[in-house]
């Protein structure tokens, strides 16, 4: 049987240990905020320290929301996601979306999701039902609006 003991971890971080091993975590990937006080927390015996330490750190930029948001929505685009999965994504990181309303913007979707189309099933445009409906849930599992799925299983090559 499982033995509470075993499993709990004990809170022995403070003062110069606490900020040690936040600059380890940092050093290894960029955390939001929130992420961060989380992580601490699991150690750090006491919360009040911890989200002193975080915000001091967002001061000096060892650590920023911003940049943790604009990552994010690089990878996110890289593996082929749309608006909808991206800003689950944020908000998994607990990120506001705000911080990159402006790279939103100008990220083409229609061609982001026509690409994506493109690789999964090829330049020919479906008139099978069946088919439409598999690249429509695609697209749709991928986090694309729905205007810009119609427009990109529409979309032939000449159009490009």
């Amino acid at each position: 049987m499982f033995n509470s003991e075993k499993t709990e971890k004990t809170k022995t971080l403070t003062g110069s240990r606490l900020r040690s091993y936040a600059f380890a975590l940092l050093t290894r990937r960029d955390y939001s905020q929130a992420e961060l006080i989380s992580k601490l927390n699991q150690y750090a015996i006491n919360p009040e320290e911890v989200v002193k330490l975080v915000e001091e750190l967002a001061q000096q930029n060892y650590q920023s929301d911003q940049r943790v948001a604009e990552l994010t929505l690089a990878s996110q685009l890289r593996k082929g996601k749309g608006l909808q999965r991206i800003k689950q994504a944020l908000k998994a990181k607990q990120l506001d979306t705000d911080l990159i309303t402006e790279e939103l913007q100008d990220v083409d979707w229609l061609n982001q999701a026509y690409q994506l189309k493109l690789k999964k099933f090829g330049q020919e445009v479906a008139t099978d039902p069946k088919i439409k409906a598999r690249q429509i849930r695609f697209l749709q599992y991928r986090g694309f609006d729905m205007g810009v799925i119609m427009k990109a299983i529409a979309r032939s090559s000449e159009e490009e």
